[in-house]
């Protein structure tokens, strides 16, 4: 039968209607897909919520090796009375050890190597320098040589031609140092001011069983003088009254032996060196910082030492040296070096 025209407009109404439902369908499903994608980032991952099948495993990538973290702001470990060195014993030189050091202050490469990056990765890089100085029978420790008080060129508001660093960079190497069986050394560049009233401003560090302290003779001014335009020289005397101080410090905090480094390549750096006493407490260095060519440096050596008195120091220069004197070398000097520091 034909159809009437009442009969095709109901057809179409039906046909727009079954059209109209179906959009708005679809814009539902749409709207309620997008909805849990912005959700779904403030919730936990799916797996920790309800089991589902793992995903297929991907197939590693190559990655460099990451360094290591840096050292969190944590509590310090203690600090005396007692305790013992990294290697366990109470004396440095225990076991015929050998002693390697980076040498610089925290922060900057512009002092020496040891500020070129964190404590913890330049502590793998000491690593790799110190290892081929190892010889049966003869372990190596290794140690930061932190310069703590720095000279400068201007007298600054105390007028005594120097700085300290921040106590937290000290903290940051102290923790450093225990955790990775280190030995810290703080050295001094005084200026003007005395070697003794500069070292007990850093008590508190050395009060730490594995902290020593170095005098750098060459950056001792006296009046009129200004660091880096002489080089600066200390008395027997002084070194003494220094010396004295801390050997009370360790006896009174009960802790094991300190090493004492006094830093050394001109004779009249020392004056009197003869009269340098030895402490109770104290494993005393004498570090001879000579640069050049290796014949230059065991000149210097030869000149300066006091091997009957001192153990004895080498430093090696990773730029002023010119043909760097390699762990043989180093071994074959004598009278015998037992510590070693690069700069």
């Amino acid at each position: 039968m034909p159809k009437t025209p009442l009969q095709d407009r109901t057809v179409l109404l039906v046909v727009a209607a079954a059209m109209v439902a179906l959009i708005l369908v679809a814009g539902g499903v749409r709207l309620f897909e997008g909805e849990p994608a912005a959700v779904a980032a403030e919730q936990p991952p799916r797996a920790a919520v309800e089991p589902s099948a793992p995903a297929p495993a991907e197939p590693p990538q190559p990655t460099e090796p990451a360094e290591p973290p840096p050292t969190p702001d944590v509590t310090l470990p203690p600090a005396g009375p007692g305790g013992v060195l990294p290697h366990g014993g109470r004396r440095i030189f225990d076991g015929n050890r050998f002693l390697v050091a980076y040498y610089g202050t925290g922060g900057t490469g512009a002092l020496g190597v040891l500020g070129e990056n964190r404590p913890e990765v330049m502590h793998q890089r000491l690593l790799r320098a110190a290892a081929p100085f190892r010889r049966p029978g003869q372990p190596v420790t290794p140690v930061y040589e932190l310069i703590v008080t720095i000279a400068d060129a201007t007298p600054g508001p105390d007028g005594d031609y120097n700085h300290d660093i921040d106590r937290e960079t000290v903290e940051r190497y102290v923790r450093a140092a225990h955790d990775r069986g280190a030995l810290l050394l703080l050295d001094i560049q005084p200026g003007r001011a005395d070697f003794k009233a500069v070292a007990k401003r850093w008590a508190w560090a050395l009060r730490y069983p594995n902290v020593g302290l170095a005098l750098d003779p060459e950056w001792r001014m006296h009046r009129g003088e200004v660091p880096a335009r002489v080089i600066g020289s200390v008395t027997a005397a002084e070194v003494n009254r220094t010396s004295a101080w801390l050997s009370r410090l360790v006896a009174d905090q009960r802790l094991p032996e300190k090493l004492f480094v006094l830093h050394q390549f001109r004779t009249d750096m020392i004056e009197d060196i003869p009269l340098v006493r030895r402490r109770l407490g104290l494993a005393l260095v004498q570090h001879v910082d000579g640069f050049g060519t290796p014949a230059q440096k065991l000149a210097t050596f030869h000149t300066v030492e006091r091997a009957s008195k001192f153990q004895m120091g080498f430093k090696l220069f990773y730029d002023e040296d010119t043909r760097r004197m390699g762990p043989r070398e180093v071994h074959r000097i004598r009278p015998q070096v037992r510590f070693v520091s690069f700069q």
